[in-house]
């Protein structure tokens, strides 16, 4: 057991659709043991005592991607998402969901469906899961500045107002994760939580994301406290 765990851990989920390939399927067949992973990975977190996560689960760009993988993930996202109401599968446990992203991007049935998910969930405290969901970063923060740009033009806060607190209670997601874990050989994070990540801590593997385990994780959070954290100072 690692001495020291950080509370709020944030991951790319990348690389199911090579998984597939390597298994001779089709890629899209590859989401279907990324979500089974998310099972494990809550059971991992909650384990070890980590208190938020956030999950870059389908980005603002996925939606260019053939339309029979966005129909084969959109029926995955609508099985997944009812069975909260059965508390079955990644459901079962206590724990507390958000979405975060364009919701309005998605089908309505599905959008409703997150924000059940929400509301159904919104009194649990132990353990939250943040899923990114036609998110992208520099969406986030355009969306940010015309919520703010909108306040300023109805008077209801003064340009003078605006400061770094402002902006980050406009954004989609306010918490900072510890540390960015991406798993799957690329170097980058692809437009994700370019304002919370500014002080986190960056960690790259090679091994794709339904190949990830426990013991990648906890080396994570290793190497993770061995870092100094200096924040600029």
């Amino acid at each position: 057991m690692v001495s020291k765990v950080p509370k709020k851990i944030a991951i790319i989920l990348d690389g199911n659709r090579r998984f597939a390939k390597k298994l001779s399927l089709q890629p899209w067949k590859g989401h279907d043991f990324g979500l089974r992973k998310l099972e494990e990975l809550f059971k991992w977190c909650q384990e070890l005592g980590v208190k938020e996560l956030t999950l870059y689960s389908f980005s603002t760009e996925n939606f260019r991607r053939t339309k029979k993988e966005i129909d084969y993930l959109f029926d995955l996202f609508r099985k997944e998402f009812g069975k909260i109401k059965q508390k079955k599968g990644i459901f079962k446990d206590n724990i507390r969901f958000n979405v975060i992203g364009r919701l309005d991007m998605f089908p309505k049935d599905i959008r409703k469906a997150m924000l059940d998910i929400m509301e159904k969930t919104k009194k649990h405290k132990n353990f939250i899961v943040n899923f990114a969901m036609a998110y992208g970063s520099r969406q986030e923060i355009t969306d940010a500045v015309r919520k703010i740009a909108e306040k300023v033009k109805k008077g209801k806060i003064n340009v003078e107002d605006i400061n770094e607190n402002l902006i980050t209670n406009n954004l989609y997601l306010k918490s900072e994760p510890d540390l960015v874990i991406r798993p799957g050989g690329e170097i980058r994070i692809s437009n994700f939580l370019l304002w919370q990540s500014s002080y986190s801590e960056l960690f790259f593997m090679e091994k794709l994301w339904p190949e990830f385990t426990k013991g990648d994780l906890v080396s994570c959070i290793e190497e993770f406290n061995k870092r100094e954290r200096r924040f600029g100072k």
